[in-house]
């Protein structure tokens, strides 16, 4: 065979195998393999009397989650009776760096029943900490605003049983087929997208829209 050829092949092997190291290493600091018997995370606000379900999976660093936030929040005001609204994590690390960072915050606040409180307060100073280079120092603040025991929430949000929460929602959200981007919304398990709750004119998220949207399928139901 061919020396140069040979050459040639050599080098694509020793490329390939640089580059599956370097994958099977990245990703790894915000989190570390999760444990496979962790279960989603079941964050849920309203009375649900009318048996609907609406599920965003969302990114607190997202910025269109962020221009989401008010109306979601004023029309789960709205519908509190009627129905159960549930947030899922889904940070995409990938260009959103803080992300995971967040949603560790969230979740180590609840583990002291703060969780909708530090959920509220992410989006709400979502131009603050997405720049940081130390966002931690950040959600402490945060977790001592909200009167939080902050040694617990330090060792909360760097545990496992938060990081494979988290992870499990990723492997929930995996399990729908949709695409990958934030915010995705669920209607009692149905995609429900996101030109379906939004202004035609403007593209923007209407509280009318999704109110419109809720109505119907709680119409259904009787």
């Amino acid at each position: 065979m061919d020396k140069r050829f040979m050459s040639i092949l050599g080098a694509i092997v020793i490329i390939f195998v640089a580059f599956f190291i370097v994958a099977k290493g990245s990703g790894t600091k915000n989190s570390p393999s999760p444990d496979s018997r962790a279960t989603p995370t079941s964050h849920i606000e309203g009375n649900g009397s009318k048996n609907v379900t609406l599920v965003e999976y969302g990114d607190y660093q997202c910025p269109i989650c962020g221009i989401y936030y008010q109306p979601l929040k004023a029309v789960a005001a709205q519908f509190n009776n009627e129905i159960h609204f549930q947030f899922r994590n889904l940070p995409l690390t990938s260009v959103h760096p803080n992300a995971f960072a967040a949603a560790r915050a969230a979740e180590a606040a609840g583990m002291q029943n703060k969780y909708w409180e530090m959920h509220d307060l992410l989006y709400q100073n979502q131009s603050d900490w997405s720049v940081s280079s130390s966002p931690l120092t950040i959600f402490q603040g945060y977790a001592s605003t909200l009167g939080l025991d902050t040694a617990k929430f330090k060792s909360d949000y760097a545990s496992s049983k938060v990081n494979d929460s988290i992870n499990a929602d990723l492997a929930a959200f995996n399990k729908t087929g949709q695409q990958m981007a934030t915010p995705t919304f669920f209607l009692d398990g149905q995609y429900l997208p996101n030109a379906n709750v939004s202004d035609s004119r403007t593209g923007q998220p209407s509280v009318d829209k999704f109110a419109a949207v809720l109505q119907a399928e709680i119409n259904k139901k009787k």
